[in-house]
C-alpha cells in the first residue's frame, strides 16, 4: 500500500485525518506534567518538542492504511510512534495516557536497495512529515487535538471537523488512541483493566 505524504501546520494530515497511517490520540485523567504551557504559544499554536527522538518509542508500522483504496506515493513509508517520557511513567501506573500526554508520529521513506540489503525495507534517513496530538482537557474540547509539524516553527491544530477525530473516537481501543498498535502498551492496558477490543 502506498499514499501521498503531505506535511504542513496548516494543512489536513494524511498520517491523523485521512486514515493512512496509524494516528495518534491520547486520553487519560492526572494533572499535566511541570512545562505542559510551554509547550505553546501565547495563541495556542504547539511549539515542536526538539527532542523526541529521546522519547519512549511505542511502535513502527510500515504503509499501514485504514481504507481499502488509499492513496499511492510509489514508495514504502514507515511510521514511528513516540510519547513523552512522563506520560509513559504514568500510563504504566494507570493503564490510562494523562492530561498533558504528547505522541509525536514521525513518517520516514523507506529503502529496500543499500549497504548489504538484499530484501524488505529499511528506514531511510528522509522524513517526510511529523504528526502530533496532545492530551490537554483544559485547552481542547473533548480533552485533545491533532497537530501537523512543520520545521521548528509553532504549528496550529487541525480543526476539529477533520475526519482523524471522529476515526479515533470510533476505532481508539483506549482513551481514543490507537494504542492497538502500540504491543507494550497494550499489554500494560491489558493488565490494568483499561482495555477495550476494537
Amino acid at each position: 500500500m502506498r499514499r501521498k505524504i503531505r506535511s504542513g501546520s496548516d494543512s489536513l494530515s494524511p498520517l491523523l485525518c485521512a486514515g493512512l497511517l496509524p494516528c495518534l490520540v491520547l486520553l487519560g485523567a492526572a494533572a499535566a506534567p511541570p512545562g505542559q504551557a510551554d509547550r505553546f504559544t501565547a495563541d495556542g499554536r504547539l511549539r515542536p518538542p526538539s527532542d523526541y527522538r529521546e522519547w519512549v518509542f511505542l511502535s513502527s508500522g510500515l504503509d499501514m492504511a485504514y481504507t481499502d483504496n488509499p492513496a499511492t506515493t510509489g514508495h514504502a513509508v514507515f511510521d514511528n510512534v513516540f510519547v513523552d517520557p512522563a506520560s509513559w511513567t504514568a500510563f504504566k501506573a494507570t493503564g490510562h495516557w494523562p492530561d498533558g500526554t504528547v505522541f509525536i508520529l514521525e513518517n520516514r521513506l523507506g529503502a529496500s536497495q543499500g549497504s548489504i540489503n538484499r530484501q524488505g525495507h529499511f528506514q531511510s534517513g528522509e522524513v517526510l512529515g511529523l504528526e502530533a496530538h496532545v492530551r490537554d482537557t483544559t485547552r481542547f474540547k473533548g480533552g485533545w487535538g491533532f497537530y501537523a509539524l512543520n520545521g521548528d516553527g509553532p504549528a496550529r491544530m487541525i480543526d476539529r471537523t477533520a475526519a482523524c477525530y471522529a476515526c479515533h473516537e470510533a476505532h481508539g481501543a483506549l482513551d481514543t488512541t490507537f494504542t492497538q498498535f502500540y504491543p507494550v502498551a497494550r499489554a500494560i492496558a491489558v493488565k490494568a483493566g483499561t482495555w477495550q477490543d476494537r
